[in-house]
């Protein structure tokens, strides 16, 4: 299957800077057309590091996965004693499977048999529109991405996760809601465990709804604000100045009474 060609500009990304580069991520019912099968297997949670090193995209199929990340991605179906919540009491993540079993009432899946092969790409080698954009980014980065997200439309930061299982929140529930996710490295059970990035990252995952408004914004928005720059002090007096001058511009519009805070 022959992969939608690229056809928005990313450029604005390089200036974040970041030192694991952003990936995209395709999924696919049919085999893509020109990309190389990853030629070893890892957690899902791990693709996205792979492909940060790697010089080419790859694609995946249930083969390559080798934890939960296939049962997010509706590759397999769960054995029993995974959807009685077995593995998270065996794991000592749980105190026992009605636990387990209450998280998994949360979880974000794609259903059986839809995608059947994801490609992975860094974007600087990325020839296709992505269906999620995912970045690894220390916090102030990540609030520019977030805030990118926010600035022209008021929409909330959320960031929904579980013990376990998260590479469902960063991999299916964006894909499946349509909803910007994010979550904080170091939080998780299975990533922690496999040493897939350091804690205290944030990682951000954009489904293709929110792309260009993201875009747009980090193109227009200022990037450094002046409170941050200003320091305590200054910006304790900036901030009543700023407040004090809109009371007075409401008093002379007539708006408001003496009385009136």
């Amino acid at each position: 299957m022959v992969m939608k060609k690229i056809q928005q500009d990313f450029s604005i990304l390089e200036k974040l800077e970041l030192e694991r580069p952003p990936v995209g991520i395709k999924y696919e019912f049919f085999k893509p057309e020109g990309i190389e099968q990853l030629n070893k297997a890892l957690a899902l949670c791990e693709m996205v590091k792979e492909a940060q090193q790697r010089e080419k995209p790859f694609y995946i199929t249930e083969d390559n996965e080798d934890c939960a990340g296939k049962g997010a991605l509706g590759m397999m179906v769960a054995p029993a004693w995974a959807e009685a919540g077995e593995i998270g009491v065996r794991m000592e993540v749980f105190q026992n499977a009605r636990a387990n079993l209450r998280c998994m009432e949360h979880y974000g899946v794609i259903k059986h048999g839809i995608v059947n092969y994801v490609v992975f790409s860094r974007l600087d080698q990325m020839t296709f529109e992505p269906d999620l954009l995912v970045f690894v980014a220390p916090p102030e980065k990540a609030e520019l991405i977030l805030r990118a997200m926010s600035y022209s439309t008021g929409e909330m930061y959320e960031s929904k996760a579980t013990p376990i299982f998260q590479c469902s929140w960063l991999y299916t529930y964006p894909y499946v809601t349509g909803k910007v996710n994010y979550v904080m490295t170091g939080l998780g059970f299975g990533m922690r465990a496999r040493e897939v990035f350091p804690p205290g990252l944030a990682i951000v995952s954009v489904p293709w709804t929110w792309i260009p408004t993201i875009l747009a914004n980090l193109k227009e928005m200022k990037w450094e604000l002046p409170a941050w720059t200003y320091g305590r002090e200054r910006w304790l007096k900036e901030e009543s100045a700023t407040l004090a001058k809109l009371h007075q511009e409401s008093k002379d519009a007539g708006l408001i009474k003496d009385k009136d805070k």
